[in-house]
């Protein structure tokens, strides 16, 4: 047996389904409440309706860079819809955000909106990424520990080092249990926190069993999101051309 042991075994499952963010209805005035009248304006020229307006605009907020996000400009566009009345919405098109407003919003309140709601986009996603940083990894390596492992030991693994390291290019994680030490592939970094969390309970599952014995496949199975996390890497092999093996052991 080497003193290394990697991970590398997946199933197939690729989730879709499409995040969005609400706004909570926006106030309409009171039933019965006396309306202003307004002074006749002069007719203006008028142009053919549209169901929705469109415009695009940049947004740019350092305050998630500590998270993983980018420092560029997150690309906003905003659409006003006549059938919109009360609500906004938000959500991410591949590298744009979509705000829908109501058609009759007034540029202020847009622009309070626009950025409330991409600002809530952004923390969502900053929650949904793995840890950038080695130090955040090694606290949340002790977490996963402390959750799934710990219950069904008699003490909790902790692993003297987690790092994120760019020289596995076949292998999603590898743990060393001699020395303590775990390492995952800088190609788990854009992935879900769930997945990176599976390769990550995976290898600590080694400090306590180096072999992939049916006592280690129990405790990597105490995770929830096993199966899960599985299908999705190997759903991303697929979409490269590539077949995981059942172990990719060093």
């Amino acid at each position: 047996m080497s003193a290394a042991t990697t991970f590398g075994r997946v199933g197939w499952l690729v989730p879709s389904k499409e995040d969005i963010v609400n706004q909570p209805r926006l106030p309409l005035s009171q039933p019965g409440a006396k309306r202003r009248r307004r002074r006749p304006q002069p007719p203006t020229p008028r142009r053919r309706p549209t169901g929705s307006e469109v415009t695009q605009t940049g947004f740019n907020d350092s305050g998630f860079d500590d998270s993983g996000f980018n420092e560029s400009a997150t690309q906003v566009e905003v659409r006003r819809s006549s059938r919109r009345t009360r609500t906004v919405t938000a959500y991410r098109d591949r590298d744009t955000i979509v705000v829908l407003i109501p058609q009759r919003m007034s540029k202020a309140d847009e622009q309070t909106f626009v950025r409330d709601m991409v600002e809530r986009v952004l923390a969502r996603e900053a929650r949904a990424l793995a840890p950038r940083g080695d130090v955040a990894l090694v606290a949340r390596a002790r977490d996963l520990a402390a959750t799934y492992l710990a219950p069904a030991l008699d003490h909790m693994p902790e692993p003297v080092g987690v790092s994120w390291v760019t020289n596995q290019q076949q292998r999603w994680g590898s743990c060393t249990p001699s020395t303590g030490l775990i390492r995952l592939s800088h190609r788990l970094q854009p992935m879900p926190a769930w997945v990176v969390d599976y390769v990550l309970l995976h290898e600590l599952a080694h400090l306590v069993e180096p072999s992939h014995s049916d006592r280690f496949w129990r405790l990597v199975g105490r995770y929830p999101a096993t199966e899960k996390a599985k299908g999705y890497l190997e759903g991303y092999l697929a979409g490269q051309g590539r077949q995981a093996d059942e172990f990719d052991v060093d």
